[in-house]
């Protein structure tokens, strides 16, 4: 087993490397940032001023931890004096303290980064197993993600919306702006269930109904290519809402991927323009998931995210409101504050996820 720390002195000489060698960039970056010719190309002011900011927290621990270092040192010395003794001895078990907190944050930092956590994410909800009532929940899911995003100061955007018969939504894509939404969200994929009386239910019996969620990292520049030749558009009139040149005119654009037979359908603006442009914002992520999808299975990895598979189909959380109690199953997690968290206090299930996901990472790394 590779040990990453050494208990007495600091990080061990592998990581040091690596911590000296983000500092150092860190401090070419702060040179670079001041010369005239990087101060009026803003291209290049923008990409090091991202470089500088990315390193930035692991800089200001590291430095911390350096400073921590020194004054277990001189206090260790202290001990050595009679005076001098007890103050010392006072300090050191306060710097002790803060060096292990201080390691536990370097290891997290250190850790292998997703490329993807920073962008913004496409959310699609579809009512499952259940009839009305799962395009209900639906619904209910999609006010949840939206009030969470709110508390965090995120824009909400619809891009497509087909709504439920008796209430919520059949299906609904939607986009969450903000930076490091999909580093909160990505853990939502699969499928969430509800157990509670329908409003649809005359006798007062509890239904089991689902509703799948998947979330991709939005695709602004796609690298895969994307022919315009492999697309298929067709465009049809309008059924949902909008007023009424929505439905009088042929707005709606159904869009297809021949190589991978994926289909995606956006009807909520008035214009076919503005439809196209966000039916090819939600193909670019699912043709992007699908092929990371099929580069695992191809290479025999786990999912992008350890907490779970990610796929429509893993059952990933109960939401059981007689008992006002929501359990997410891949962690074993339970907390009894349903009517809460369906109005968007998602914070502790979210922070719990994304501690498993580092724990495990952890574990792996030093096996």
């Amino acid at each position: 087993m590779k040990k990453i720390w050494i208990v007495n002195n600091n990080c061990g000489d592998i990581m040091i490397d690596r911590l000296e060698n983000i500092l150092k960039k860190y401090e070419e970056l702060d040179l670079e940032l001041t010369k005239p010719e990087v101060i009026s190309d803003i291209d290049m002011l923008t990409k090091l001023s991202k470089e500088h900011s990315d390193l930035e927290e692991i800089v200001v621990i590291y430095r911390r931890y350096k400073d921590v270092l020194m004054g277990i040192n001189d206090d260790e010395e202290l001990l050595k004096d009679n005076e001098l003794r007890d103050m010392a001895k006072e300090e050191l078990e306060v710097l002790c303290k803060e060096k292990e907190e201080l390691e536990k944050k370097l290891e997290i930092l250190l850790l292998p980064k997703d490329e993807n956590d920073c962008k913004n994410v496409i959310m699609e909800i579809r009512g499952a197993a259940g009839g009305d009532e799962a395009n209900i929940f639906a619904g209910d899911l999609f006010r949840m993600y939206q009030k969470y995003a709110d508390s965090l100061g995120y824009k909400v955007e619809v891009l497509n919306a087909e709504d439920g018969t008796n209430g919520g939504f059949s299906q609904i894509e939607f986009m969450i702006k903000g930076n490091g939404a999909y580093s909160k969200l990505k853990y939502e994929s699969g499928a969430h269930r509800v157990q509670r009386i329908p409003v649809t239910e005359s006798q007062g019996r509890v239904h089991t109904s689902t509703a799948t969620v998947v979330v991709m990292p939005e695709q602004e520049n796609l690298e895969i290519e994307v022919k315009e030749s492999d697309i298929k558009v067709d465009v049809y009139r309008s059924g949902g809402a909008g007023g009424q040149s929505v439905n009088t005119t042929d707005s709606a654009v159904r869009m297809t991927h021949l190589p991978t037979g994926i289909v995606v359908t956006c009807q909520n603006e008035r214009s076919q323009l503005q439809n196209k442009e966000k039916a090819l914002q939600i193909l670019k992520a699912k043709i992007y998931e699908e092929t990371i999808r099929k580069q695992e299975e191809e290479q025999g990895v786990e999912r992008r995210s350890k907490i779970g598979t990610g796929d429509r189909s893993e059952k990933i959380r109960t939401y059981n409101y007689p008992q006002n109690r929501v359990t997410d199953h891949r962690i074993g997690l339970t907390l009894n504050k349903l009517d809460r968290i369906m109005e968007g206090d998602l914070g502790d299930v979210i922070e719990a996820l994304i501690n498993e996901d580092q724990k495990r990472k952890l574990a792996q790394d030093e096996s």
